[in-house]
């Protein structure tokens, strides 16, 4: 399994947007639907740091997840932007092979 690991900080004013659209059925999530090989997305927010979140995208390989992005970076980067004003900070923690 592959596993890709994000971490965002936002606003207050943008919680629901964010989770709206970084959730297990949100936007990102049913775009990577598209592909067989994505086994899922979970959102966690911080109990302890306001306003803080983790995305972690699981892929059955980093070869798949590499064909997704490949085969699907238009729409990938399309959404990323329309997502950009949702997030204050965004920061890739890792991706790793479990």
């Amino acid at each position: 399994m592959f596993v890709v690991v994000w971490q965002f900080e936002i606003a207050e004013e943008k919680v629901a947007a964010f989770e709206a659209a970084y959730g297990a059925d949100g936007a990102w999530a049913r775009l990577f639907r598209a592909s067989t090989k994505h086994l899922g997305t979970e959102l966690l927010r911080d109990a302890y740091i306001p306003l803080t979140y983790l995305t972690i995208d699981r892929w059955t390989s980093e070869e798949d997840f590499r064909a997704f992005r490949k085969d699907h970076d238009p729409e990938y980067e399309a959404l990323d932007r329309s997502c950009d004003s949702l997030t204050s900070r965004e920061t890739r923690i890792g991706a790793y092979t479990v």
